[in-house]
């Protein structure tokens, strides 16, 4: 179980900082509502279905997951920006929420400026997973096909700008190749294309890839992480097949709109660090590979702004545009 130091202990320091506010804070009998701004299945809709479930036994109201996909998870940030700061009305967000200051000339919410962050919660490494046809059966194999045609190898992704768009970008980038990317209209479909061969490869979350692989249609080849990983133990990671500097982290974190009152939010955040503290939510959630955080708000918004910057240099460099 990848379980942190810190999350053992940030819930007991938050829950004594807000002791005596608790109750106050709670409007009886309204739902808080945690609005997930991508599609029901993936990664952000498991994690806020858990979060949403622990906090609403800890709360005693009703805490609602709501999907609201779209727009690469413009609609639903944009929603949330707009939602009165009562503490009723969260965000479920990823490191998307950051990159897309990049890749839009204009939002209609600010990225960093229009949200409060409540709570780290976890981490999300990707794999890089190929079709044994159209992409080999390594690394090293997918870049020799890459060099003898430049371009002509597609890779998949849930769409421009994506997490999952952008990592492989940066893998091209340290590896000195180019794929031609073909965006799907989600993560699903994205899937389907990898299965039936239609694209070479495509990275993704490790607890998907491993799924994936079990059956031996695809092959799970790298780690886009800094060591190998529990869930997938007998993967190199990228740097050890040959392509240094390839690390991800796609963070999953829990917002509010901003000017939400600091009492309601340090209430939110302890209450979201017990969660993640739970036994049953830490075994479940370190059993899909994911890193447990309960990173408090001050860091995080440090770690939003340095993955804002992060971002935007491999966005410019490769010079994408989701419009």
């Amino acid at each position: 179980m990848r379980l942190t130091r810190r999350v053992a202990l940030a819930g007991t320091t938050m829950a004594l900082a807000v002791a005596g506010q608790a109750d106050a804070q709670a409007p009886a009998g309204r739902p808080v509502v945690i609005i997930v701004p991508f599609t029901a299945g993936p990664a952000p809709d498991i994690v806020a279905r858990i979060v949403a479930e622990g906090m609403q036994r800890r709360l005693g109201q009703p805490v609602v997951v709501e999907n609201r996909p779209g727009a690469s998870g413009n609609i639903g940030a944009d929603a949330v920006a707009r939602a009165a700061p009562d503490g009723q009305t969260l965000l479920l967000h990823t490191t998307t929420l950051v990159m897309n200051a990049a890749l839009y000339r204009t939002l209609p919410y600010d990225p960093l400026g229009s949200f409060t962050p409540v709570l780290g919660l976890v981490d999300v490494e990707y794999a890089l997973v190929l079709h044994p046809d159209a992409g080999g059966t390594s690394v090293a194999e997918l870049l020799s096909r890459a060099r003898a045609r430049p371009g002509a190898l597609n890779f998949g992704s849930p769409g421009i700008g994506t997490p999952l768009h952008l990592t492989m970008e940066l893998f091209m980038r340290a590896a000195g190749v180019r794929l031609t990317h073909v965006p799907y209209r989600g993560f699903g479909p994205a899937i389907a294309g990898l299965l039936a061969g239609e694209v070479a490869g495509i990275f993704m979350p490790v607890d998907t890839a491993a799924e994936l692989t079990r059956d031996g249609r695809v092959r799970t080849v790298a780690v886009a992480a800094e060591a190998r990983l529990p869930l997938l133990p007998g993967v190199p990671t990228v740097a050890e097949a040959g392509v240094p500097g390839v690390t991800m982290r796609d963070w999953i974190a829990l917002l509010a709109p901003a000017r939400t009152p600091a009492p309601v939010v340090a209430r939110h955040t302890a209450v979201a660090a017990e969660v993640l503290r739970m036994p049953e939510v830490a075994r479940t959630l370190s059993g899909r590979g994911y890193n447990l955080l309960a990173t408090p708000p001050e860091e995080f918004r440090a770690r939003m702004v340095a993955d804002k910057e992060r971002w935007a240099r491999v966005v410019l460099e490769a010079g994408i545009s989701a419009e």
